[in-house]
């Protein structure tokens, strides 16, 4: 599965986009500017994502991806 299409799926599961979530991120605490604040971990994320929008393991690292990112989608 490529990775547009994790962030297509979690679209469609939650009505999300990734730059909601970026967003959500930021309101939560976890981000600033559109990137994960230092010292957040993955699993913190993962935990949120799965609590809130029933998000797997997998769809939630997609999200912490782009995060870690900036808020883009990773290239490549």
């Amino acid at each position: 599965m490529s990775f547009q299409a994790y962030l297509d799926n979690i679209e469609a599961k939650t009505g999300k986009t990734a730059e909601d979530f970026r967003r959500l991120a930021e309101e939560k605490g976890f981000a600033e500017s559109g990137a994960l604040k230092p010292g957040v971990k993955a699993g913190q994320i993962v935990d949120w994502l799965k609590a809130d929008f029933d998000l797997g393991r997998g769809h939630a690292m997609a999200i912490v991806a782009v995060l870690k990112h900036g808020g883009k989608p990773p290239k490549g």
